[in-house]
């Protein structure tokens, strides 16, 4: 195969891995934003929590990390379940109005970040730690790809589908969705809200863990690096619209190709072209590419 190709190949997985991973990212925090008004300026901890725990899991207790998912998912989403059924919910009904619960909501989300990478940094400690799984090159079409990047890939891309056809075919995603288009009068239809708004902070914390989880296969990871993932998720839910789902998921894997492409060229510009594109989509469609 001509190099060229191979380059295009390589070029275009890595994107799309990358991008895989930032649309699972952005569906959560869309999810909390969107639906739950919440501006989790802690989402990235999630990410975090669920990366070190895989690597807790498997190289102490030699758990799969594919086996992790069902583990940190489920418990990551019980976590942020209970926080927005206790602490945010006492911070919405107390609010004078919907402005002051989003300013309160997301300042309660600025003390997680610190509670959380305090909590990581007395667990795991400051040093820059990873593990090696499914490490071995995989030949498609004469290109060589790291296993895990292909499993990776495949599974990121599946949690997604799965959780958009969830939102869309279930009764409780029809709930979720009324209750993000008009929370008041999907009430008076009989949605519980408060059990709702619990759900989706819940499950956005979970698609944060699982990310975390299926992410961990490729980074190092240290305690703080998850303010990182939290500016990347605002950038794409505000690329593909605020609240959407299919445009969080496209939003993600159009910054995860444009990211690639820059690295392969300078990697020290692709937090740059993050921004480069943010800019120019404000000014000429700030509604999103989904945005109503």
């Amino acid at each position: 195969m001509p190099e060229s190709i191979v380059t295009i190949l390589d070029v275009a997985i890595g994107g799309l891995l990358l991008g895989s991973i930032y649309a699972l990212i952005a569906m959560g925090l869309s999810l909390q934003y969107g639906v739950a008004r919440v501006l989790n300026i802690a989402h990235g901890e999630f990410i975090m929590i669920g990366a070190f725990c895989t690597l807790t899991l498997y190289t102490v207790v030699g758990i799969n990390p594919l086996v992790c998912l069902a583990i940190v998912g489920p418990v990551i989403f019980v976590i942020g379940f209970l926080i927005q059924r206790t602490l945010f919910t006492k911070l919405r009904t107390s609010a004078p109005n919907q402005a002051a619960y989003e300013g309160s909501s997301m300042l309660a989300t600025f003390g997680f970040m610190f509670i959380i990478q305090n909590i990581a940094l007395i667990a795991w400690g400051a040093d820059y730690q990873a593990y090696t799984y499914l490490n071995f090159g995989v030949n498609i079409g004469g290109a060589i790809f790291s296993a895990n990047k292909l499993v990776i890939l495949g599974f990121s891309i599946g949690i997604g589908v799965g959780f958009y056809t969830f939102l869309a075919r279930t009764r409780m995603g029809k709930g979720i969705r009324s209750a993000a288009q008009d929370a008041t009068t999907a009430s008076l239809m009989g949605v519980n809200i408060n059990h709702v708004l619990a759900l989706c902070f819940g499950f956005g914390a979970a698609m944060a863990g699982m990310a975390g989880v299926l992410y961990s296969m490729r980074i190092t990871l240290n305690p703080f690096m998850g303010l990182q993932y939290t500016v990347i998720a605002i950038i794409i839910i505000v690329l593909g619209g605020l609240g959407s789902i299919p445009g969080a998921f496209l939003g993600g894997l159009i910054l995860g190709l444009i990211g690639e492409i820059v690295t392969k060229i300078d990697p020290s510009l692709s937090l740059a072209a993050h921004y480069f594109m943010f800019l120019p989509l404000i000014l000429v469609r700030p509604k999103g590419i989904f945005g109503k």
